[in-house]
């Protein structure tokens, strides 16, 4: 039997007048995040977190460390969750990942918000980079990426030097939220390459979400829940959040977890900088010489991410 041609042309004009799944915004985030290259991508989520993080302090006083990282992770879940309405439909070992993800990521930033509750945040960050440090060589056949790692680690010693007046907890909670980043970086990686596009993070900010909430929750009480305190963490949440994690997502769709590793190297450096200028945390000469290792380590590595772009293995 022939089908009227006239109803195949209607179904034509039907289907191309269907709005897609995916919303006008996301697409043109994608077709964004696409064309920048994963070093910029890296480096832009460093400053976008530094900021953020800088910015969050001023919420410790109303609803301490614990209720501020509830805050963000939040909001941040809910302005990812609308921009990319994730499904749930997924495979056990992408849910794996998920909330591999999402468990590190929240207890990543609630140990480093205690951390940056008792010690400076140049400090705070120099410490927390031990997990990264720690990745960055592993799997590496070439030993001019161990020189890098080398170097960022030289900066590391030479940015805590002389600093004996330090909280010892502060210290031990930025070396666990070293070691949670240094995960967050391989199940970052695996998230990248078993998700697409934004679906993946949304899915995971809302474990990291779940994760940190009920902390926030016992330690502030209602105070999380007074107007100025929600606005204020709605503001902070895309930028100490959304943007960064966005970012480091698809920098690590492009680069091996080792490669992304060293790039993070700049973030002591960064949160040096941003603590210098939005804190009025001083530093020494020893430790802007610091800044000059680690600055050199990122550059260095920025440099050999060009032609060793391929992932590592699960």
């Amino acid at each position: 039997m022939t089908r009227d041609p006239r109803v195949v042309t209607m179904n034509i004009d039907m289907s191309e007048r269907r709005p897609s799944r995916r919303p006008p915004l996301t697409t043109v985030t994608g077709h964004t995040f696409g064309a920048i290259p994963p070093t910029a991508l890296a480096l832009l989520g460093i400053v976008s977190v530094q900021l953020g993080s800088a910015l969050a302090t001023h919420l410790f006083g109303a609803v301490g460390s614990f209720g501020t990282v509830a805050l963000r992770l939040f909001f941040a879940a809910a302005v990812l969750t609308l921009m990319w309405r994730p499904s749930l439909r997924a495979d056990r070992r992408t849910w794996t990942v998920v909330i591999g993800y999402g468990l590190t990521l929240g207890l990543m930033n609630l140990c480093f918000y205690q951390s940056l509750s008792r010690i400076p945040m140049g400090i705070a960050v120099t410490v927390e980079f031990l997990g990264p440090l720690g990745v960055a060589p592993a799997g590496s056949r070439r030993w001019l990426d161990a020189c890098w790692a080398l170097l960022a680690a030289g900066g590391v010693v030479l940015l805590t030097e002389g600093r004996g007046d330090l909280d010892p907890v502060g210290l031990l909670f930025a070396l666990a939220a070293g070691a949670c980043w240094g995960l967050y970086i391989l199940v970052g990686a695996a998230l990248g390459r078993h998700t697409t596009e934004g679906e993946g993070l949304a899915q995971g900010m809302a474990v990291a979400a779940l994760v940190a909430v009920p902390f926030g929750a016992a330690d502030s009480g209602t105070a999380l829940v007074r107007p100025w305190v929600l606005i204020a963490g709605l503001g902070v949440a895309p930028l100490s959040s959304v943007v960064p994690y966005s970012l480091d997502l698809e920098a690590l769709r492009k680069v091996p977890p080792r490669v992304f590793a060293i790039l993070m190297s700049l973030e002591p450096a960064m949160a040096a900088l941003i603590g210098l200028v939005v804190l009025r945390e001083s530093l020494r000469w020893s430790q802007w010489l610091a800044v000059l290792c680690v600055v050199a380590a990122s550059a260095g590595a920025a440099r050999g991410a060009g032609g060793h772009s391929g992932h590592d293995g699960d």
